[in-house]
C-alpha cells in the first residue's frame, strides 16, 4: 500500500514540476514516469524497514 501511494504522489509530484518548468504533455508524463518510479522505489524500501522492525 505504501508503494502505490508512493507511486502516484511521486508522479503527481513529478507532473507539477514539470508544469513549473513550462514542460509540454511530453515531458509531464517523462517527469511523472521519473519521480513515480524514484518515489515507488522509496517506498518500497520503507516498506522492507517497517517489516524487518515491526519483527
Amino acid at each position: 500500500m505504501i508503494v502505490i501511494a508512493a507511486a502516484i504522489f511521486g508522479a503527481l509530484l513529478g507532473v507539477m514540476t514539470a508544469r513549473r518548468h513550462k514542460g509540454n504533455a511530453k515531458d509531464q508524463a517523462q517527469y511523472a514516469a521519473g519521480f513515480g518510479i524514484a518515489f515507488a522505489l522509496l517506498g518500497f524500501v520503507v516498506t522492507i524497514v517497517i517489516g524487518r522492525l515491526a519483527g
